[in-house]
């Protein structure tokens, strides 16, 4: 019996996760009884047929190149030896070992195991099942060809890859240096309100005291005060004189807390920062959940279980940035709950024509610090580490995307709310320029954690 050989698809469209079944397969498979005569035939009929599939009662038995059998029909007495007997015999004669892989087998994985293969066997075909006692024939040449397309695939992405995260790059150093003026411009006028505020409470107080000695002093003589009792009743003078003092240390808060703000955008604005510094690594988290502040208000409860740390030697606005990353993510998992929990809630209070109870789970975002000191290995920088964990109870990520999460322009987000570039920057800043670890957890519907480790000492 012999089985029509064709090409199973003509041109294929290659990506970088495309498997053997996507390139060029030829179905050409013969019961192993089938005379020589009659391959050779198809082999003049069909010059670009590899080889040919030798089956018996269904079963796979092996494959026999192209190559492999016009080299013994061409010997002395080839032809009068193989052409009128079974091909079993043949094969029999010029058995090897064959190659063979799943349909689903990836490009790189199958040219990695083709080219493993003995140099007297490089450029035999390879076996591809398409499914159980289904298979097709590969030739080599297809496969290094397809390769070849995939390795133009991976530079063009990798350049695109590198020109977009250069632009992103210089966007956020642009950015940086637009908040660092800002951040100056601001702080000038904020230290003026901050260094006349001392004196502003200090002169309301001594303007009350004296007005309250006028008082006592109209009080001792016999004068008619109704005019001064008629003012005094006209501007709340007893309010008045509660008042002023927590008008002033109201002011006194909003600048401080605005000083702490322009404090924190000028440390964040330090992206392009050349050397290590000393930093507090609670001072970075505190000046990012300060910017946060517009986003955390609306009933997010953050959590803060501070260990005592010692300073570490990093590039602060660089490791606020994975901060930033790391909370603003937390806090778009954290919305997406709210509003598919509200949802539900709503939802549920229809169909039981019921109102709308409230759930008792809470926006949470968790932040822990801590010391770990892992045993001595010549691989790693330091035995004594930072580590900083960032816990969120929102919906989780799923598991099956979980190994993709750090990848370049990979978001789960809609289309314009994310680049795919802030964790894997992330994941650069902490594991490049700090010879730290960025890993994460994550449960879907339960939250997520990502956990910072960076070494106490650390090298440039």
């Amino acid at each position: 019996m012999m089985t029509e050989s064709h090409l199973d698809f003509l041109e294929p469209t290659l990506s970088l996760e495309s498997t053997l079944q996507e390139l060029q397969l030829h179905n050409f498979q013969v019961d192993s009884n089938c005379l020589g005569s009659e391959v050779s035939q198809v082999f003049e009929q069909n010059p670009l047929l590899p080889g040919v599939i030798l089956v018996d009662c269904g079963e796979l038995i092996g494959s026999i190149s192209r190559r492999r059998f016009l080299e013994q029909m061409s010997r002395p007495y080839g032809v009068e030896l193989f052409s009128k007997r079974p091909l079993k015999v043949l094969y029999n004669f010029t058995k090897s070992e064959t190659l063979i892989l799943l349909g689903g087998t990836s490009i790189v994985a199958a040219t990695r195991q083709s080219l493993a293969r003995s140099l007297e066997l490089i450029y035999e075909p390879i076996i591809v099942q398409i499914e159980p006692s289904v298979y097709r024939l590969l030739d080599v040449h297809q496969l290094l060809v397809a390769q070849a397309k995939i390795h133009e695939l991976t530079t063009q992405l990798l350049h695109e890859q590198t020109q977009a995260q250069m632009i992103q790059t210089e966007k956020m150093a642009s950015l940086g240096r637009m908040v660092a003026g800002v951040a100056h411009e601001i702080l000038n006028p904020v230290n003026f309100i901050w260094g006349n505020l001392g004196y502003l409470s200090r002169y309301s107080q001594d303007l009350i005291r004296l007005v309250s000695t006028y008082d006592q002093e109209i009080a001792q003589v016999s004068l008619d005060s109704t005019l001064v009792q008629q003012e005094k009743a006209e501007i709340e003078f007893d309010f008045l004189l509660q008042d002023l003092p927590q008008v002033i240390d109201s002011m006194r808060m909003g600048a401080e807390r605005l000083k702490r703000i322009v404090g924190g955008l000028r440390s964040f604005s330090h992206m392009d920062e050349a050397k290590l510094r000393a930093t507090d690594v609670h001072e970075c988290i505190d000046n990012t959940l300060l910017i946060l502040g517009n986003r955390l208000k609306y009933g997010v409860e953050v959590v803060k279980n501070y260990g005592d740390l010692p300073l570490i030697n990093c590039y602060p606005g660089q490791l606020s940035q994975v901060f930033m990353n790391l909370i603003s993510n937390a806090i778009d998992a954290l919305a997406e709950k709210t509003d598919n929990t509200t949802n539900e809630q709503k939802l549920n209070g229809i169909l039981a024509k019921q109102p709308v109870t409230t759930n008792s789970w809470q926006p949470q975002i968790k932040i822990s610090t801590a010391v770990f000191r892992i045993e001595s290995s010549a691989s790693l920088k330091s035995d004594d580490w930072v580590v900083i964990q960032i816990v969120d109870n929102g919906c989780g990520i799923p598991s099956e995307i979980q190994a993709r999460i750090f990848e370049n322009f990979f978001t789960t987000k809609p289309v314009g709310q994310g680049t795919g570039l802030g964790l894997a920057i992330s994941h650069q800043i902490v594991t490049e320029k700090h010879q730290g670890q960025l890993s994460l957890r994550s449960q879907p519907g339960v939250g997520t954690e990502f956990e910072i480790r960076l070494p106490i000492v650390s090298t440039p």
